[in-house]
């Protein structure tokens, strides 16, 4: 009775923090202007994901790992099923569709918001959500995924108030390759280039140092706020380096042990899962992932955390007013903490989130003529974006 206490305790809490982390994350963007760009449809996308995921699944898994028992039928037991793995799968393919966004963010910065349009971004979502219903309600209801062929659940040998999930080979292996182990090996790519980047830029900023002195002279303020704060590269990397490995990370750590559990299951045919008593530990280290993502993908930007601390506060944001309070004193600390992380979020395309203002990036991609003209344009445009709190 007491480890069913303690057990019931861990698992409403997680659900909590689903369901408030992700409701956070859709009022943050709602509240705030800053927020209100083409980059975090996908950031909404995936927070609505989890939302339903903590709404619609969580509650119905914590009573079945509590009590193993299934009051509600067949039908509601397939359609609860067939919800998890359409979540599920729309939460992963979502984390794709960011890592490829950040991508392309990163590696063409000046064709970034000819690239990324608001119908590709639509396209993109749609096909989530597509191959999600694919790999779950389809298989499920036409019996895809069971060892005889029949739907599962609707046997006359299964006992009753029971809730199945069968595995068969042919399943398992589509399902975990297209929404597990391919995502998987793309994001590590995407975010490893980020990676060396970021170096990339680096070495490049401090090498051009001397430049940012002898050309913006009158400028001196903003040009000693952007050199006091490059020096100390390791710290840059390191945080890089903790950032996209908190990400990558994150993800592995939650859904690697599930699918490698998964994918042995169904290889060996194993007809009802929850039989094994390790899958209920991989499957909610699996949906601790989506009480994980808006600290991930929220938390580390900082016009969310300002909008969250709004938020929490009771107060509506309205960030033009906060600036014109605490510009004076906040404007060199937050350019020097700004050039000292990698932003994911919205931060790497100004011109799509605040309209009418030019950034000009410093990108070793597309940037071959290292000129005087080009130097002083990154002092500008970093100078503007950082003190704007990008």
């Amino acid at each position: 009775m007491l480890s069913k206490i303690a057990v019931g305790l861990i698992l409403t809490l997680l659900i909590l923090l689903t369901i408030i982390g992700n409701v956070l994350v859709c009022l943050a963007v709602c509240a705030s202007r800053r927020l209100r760009c083409l980059t975090n449809c996908f950031i909404v996308s995936l927070a609505v994901t989890d939302l339903l995921l903590g709404l619609a699944v969580l509650p119905f898994s914590a009573h079945l790992q509590l009590t193993d028992d299934w009051p509600l039928g067949p039908v509601f037991c397939n359609f609860y099923i067939s919800m998890d793995v359409m979540l599920c799968t729309a939460s992963i393919l979502t984390l794709l569709a960011i890592s490829m966004d950040r991508y392309l963010a990163v590696t063409m910065p000046l064709r970034y918001s000819s690239l990324v349009l608001p119908w590709r971004v639509f396209v993109a979502m749609a096909s989530v959500w597509t191959v999600s219903v694919a790999v779950s309600f389809l298989p499920i209801y036409m019996g895809w995924n069971t060892v005889n062929g029949t739907v599962q659940n609707y046997d006359r040998r299964t006992p009753e108030r029971t809730c199945r999930f069968e595995l068969n080979r042919p399943y398992v292996l589509t399902d975990s390759l297209l929404t597990f182990y391919l995502p998987l090996l793309v994001m590590c790519c995407t975010y490893l280039r980020i990676l060396r980047i970021a170096r990339a830029q680096i070495k490049r900023i401090i090498s051009a140092r001397p430049t940012c002195i002898t050309t913006y002279t009158s400028h001196q303020s903003a040009v000693t706020t952007v050199l006091s704060s490059v020096p100390a590269s390791a710290l840059r990397e390191h945080k890089a380096t903790v950032t996209l490995a908190a990400v990558i990370g994150a993800f592995v750590v939650c859904w690697l042990p599930y699918f490698i559990l998964f994918t042995t299951l169904g290889l060996q045919e194993n007809p009802d899962p929850n039989k094994v008593p390790e899958f209920s530990i991989v499957l909610w280290l699996g949906y601790a992932n989506s009480a994980l993502n808006p600290i991930l993908y929220g938390a580390l930007n900082r016009d969310f955390r300002s909008a969250y601390t709004h938020l929490l506060r009771c107060r509506w944001p309205t960030y033009s007013g906060w600036r014109s309070r605490h510009a004076s004193a906040t404007e060199t600390i937050a350019g020097r903490e700004q050039l000292m992380e990698v932003t994911l979020l919205c931060g790497h395309a100004s011109a799509s989130c605040r309209a009418g203002q030019t950034v000009h990036n410093f990108m070793p991609q597309e940037t071959n003529n290292r000129t005087n003209t080009s130097m002083t344009q990154f002092v500008k445009g970093t100078t503007d974006s950082d003190v704007d709190g990008s």
